[in-house]
């Protein structure tokens, strides 16, 4: 089995899916008629996959299974965790480009971009390297959180994570990834793994259902109302064009086949993750008030878009490339 952090880097860092997405939904907006500085918010905002709605793809819980773990399922689970790294730095540029349009680029891709990720991933690592000590490897016994088998624990993991690299001046989003990813390495056929997979998983399902509730009581009462011919091309163009072409060609040149390269450049799903980015942005100036109804309207229905074809069609199209997989002749 492989490592999230070795096999996810090549994908995302050195052929930039994440960067892809955003130049060209940034374009789209301002083809549209968008300005630059929420053309560049909306394109951030909506440029990761939820790591949440993206677990209905990798389904199951930890195995030690070859298969449960194949080029599709992981690098979908994967880059939802991950590609937070890429996509929060552009949240910030399109704040830095909004407060001030001339020289913001060199101290935000110094700061924002190689600073505050190499902190959360820093971070990450020695948050996952100290739990996973006390998960597995503490003495006495008493103090050895795996022996206890309790799902809670995941949740305090999960915080400590996300508040260390906060309070560090990284991305706690990605430290968070990055801690699991450590303690998943630190004893990796334990079967602690499968309670906090469990715990967490209802966790989030329960969460999520009650955020995206909200989100359809707003799309209805506001959303749509609120929503221009503009803005749904936007969400259409980068659910049904701009993320498969900017998957797939971040996916050229590696070791998939066709049939997997394009399920995984399909299958990013819009969720929870883009309101948060949103609700951020928002929060932190006044400079988008003036397009803070179209953004969120722009933004909900997108992931309403995503959510509603991308949930319907991801298990059968999954399934399908299992058997397909299945019946194909093994090369010698």
């Amino acid at each position: 089995m492989r490592t999230a952090v070795a096999v996810v880097l090549p994908h995302h860092f050195e052929r930039g899916y994440v960067p892809l997405t955003i130049v060209a939904t940034t374009a789209a907006a301002l083809i549209l008629g968008w300005p630059l500085a929420p053309a560049l918010l909306l394109a951030a905002v909506l440029s990761p996959t939820d790591p949440v709605l993206a677990a209905e793809v990798r389904v199951g819980e930890p195995t030690d299974d070859p298969d449960d773990e194949d080029e599709v399922r992981f690098s979908l689970t994967a880059e939802a965790g991950l590609n937070d790294g890429l996509a929060f730095p552009f949240v910030l540029a399109a704040l830095a480009v909004a407060a001030a349009p001339a020289g913001w680029a060199a101290e935000w891709f110094l700061v924002d971009v190689l600073v505050r990720i190499a902190v959360g991933v820093a971070v990450g690592v020695v948050t996952g390297w100290v739990l996973g000590w006390m998960f597995f490897r503490a003495r006495p016994r008493a103090l050895r959180l795996s022996e206890h088998m309790e799902g809670f624990v995941a949740i305090g993991a999960t915080f400590v994570a996300y508040g260390a690299a906060e309070l560090s001046r990284g991305y706690g989003f990605l430290a968070v990834f990055v801690t699991a990813c450590t303690i998943r390495a630190a004893e990796r056929d334990h079967g602690y793994h499968k309670v906090l997979h469990g715990f967490t998983e209802q966790i989030e399902r329960l969460l999520t259902v009650f955020l995206l509730f909200l989100l359809g009581g707003y799309l209805v009462t506001h959303g749509l109302p609120s929503l221009t011919w503009q803005g749904a091309l936007v969400g259409v163009l980068l659910v049904l064009v701009v993320r498969p072409a900017a998957g797939y060609a971040a996916l050229l040149g590696g070791a998939t086949g066709p049939q997997e390269r394009l399920v995984t450049a399909v299958y990013g799903i819009r969720g929870v993750g883009s309101l948060f980015y949103l609700a951020y942005a928002l929060g932190h100036t006044g400079l988008f008030a003036a397009y803070a109804d179209r953004l969120w309207a722009v933004v909900s229905f997108t992931v309403f878009l995503s959510v509603f074809l991308h949930g319907a069609t991801a298990a059968p199209v999954i399934q399908r490339l299992d058997r397909l997989r299945r019946s194909s002749p093994t090369p010698p």
